[in-house]
């Protein structure tokens, strides 16, 4: 993703303005997810024997391998399961609909160090009863039945090095150049366990305007905050022979209205709470209506991409792409 989902939902630019600030010691930018920039992760399993956690090169490795599989063109997949509900100001949360999906991902080698992470994905909303994947919608909010429109992005790619990404420059409108900053991640050893959470808080151009979006554009900016726990072993990480590892977590995402829920700039958001992790086959950890789904009308969605490519789009500007706008609400 600006491709913007490239730093949003996966977290490959998370922090990079930040935590060259943090680097500095703009304590107006601190993050409550970045305790190994301050010196403090902790743990002996961090220091070795195959990687050290507390160097970004030791970091590129072990994210590498959580995401895909460093024996470069093998395939792994990621997978997330849970639900997203509505927050409204002056209301109690209420659950919406179910979220489940997946990603198929493989790993290139480059010249200078690099990974590539080549990757697609797709999220499906389904019925919080029956778990059947939604056709449609109806939204209480609006008393207004809409069809609904599942998350297919394809590719979804970053590249994984030693350092944080530099910050995405919005079409040239960001000249901002900090520093290049080490990519250590904040991993805490508990027992023979490694826990490492990531945050990533954004604001940027709304692909969705307003103008031409009345119904489905939250306005002119979209704010959006992504929360991941990861827990892998302690002695897979230290495993050479590991080309892969395994690991659970959960996965929060804080969001405007969906755009095909119709809601225009209402106040309120949703909020997504999934269950997420990698190293089961998608039928252990998937429902069967979700996989026949994806079987049916995304199939290629089971395998990586061929080849690396430098556009990846993010749903907000493939909604943009692909759908058009609503006609007004009929009175």
């Amino acid at each position: 993703m600006h491709s913007r989902r490239q730093f949003v939902s996966s977290f490959a630019t998370v922090g990079a303005a930040g935590a060259a600030a943090l680097a500095m010691g703009s304590p107006r930018l601190a993050r409550a997810d970045a305790p190994a920039a301050l010196g403090t992760a902790s743990g002996k399993a961090l220091e070795g024997p195959y990687v050290d956690l507390r160097t970004g090169k030791g970091n590129q490795n072990v994210y590498a391998r959580l995401q895909g599989d460093l024996d470069f063109g093998k395939e792994k997949h990621g997978w997330y399961k849970g639900f997203v509900s509505s927050v409204r100001p002056g209301r109690k949360l209420e659950d919406l609909f179910g979220f489940e999906g997946f990603s198929t991902v493989k790993l290139e080698q480059m010249p200078d160090g690099s990974i590539r992470r080549i990757l697609r994905e797709v999220g499906l909303y389904t019925d919080l009863k029956s778990g059947e994947v939604l056709e449609e919608w109806y939204n209480p909010y609006n008393a207004e039945r809409v069809p609904v429109v599942h998350v297919a992005n394809d590719p979804f790619n970053y590249v994984i090095e030693e350092y944080f990404p530099l910050p995405p420059t919005f079409g040239n409108l960001n000249a901002e150049k900090p520093p290049r900053v080490p990519f250590i991640l904040p991993w805490q050893q508990r027992g023979n366990r490694l826990d490492m959470e990531i945050h990533i808080h954004l604001i940027y151009p709304n692909a969705l305007k307003p103008e031409q979006w009345p119904r489905e554009s939250s306005g002119k900016f979209v704010t959006v905050s992504e929360f991941f726990a990861h827990h892998v072993n302690a002695a897979d990480v230290q495993n050479p022979k590991m080309t892969k590892l395994p690991y659970h977590g959960v996965w929060n995402r804080v969001t405007p209205w969906l755009p095909w829920m119709l809601m225009g700039q209402a106040p309120g958001h949703c909020q997504y709470a999934c269950f997420m992790g990698s190293g089961e086959s998608l039928e252990e950890v998937m429902s069967r209506q979700v996989l026949d789904h994806v079987e049916k009308n995304y199939p290629t969605y089971f395998k990586a991409p061929d080849k690396w490519s430098d556009v990846s789009l993010s749903s907000l500007e493939n909604y943009a792409r692909e759908q058009k706008p609503a006609p007004p609400k009929p009175k």
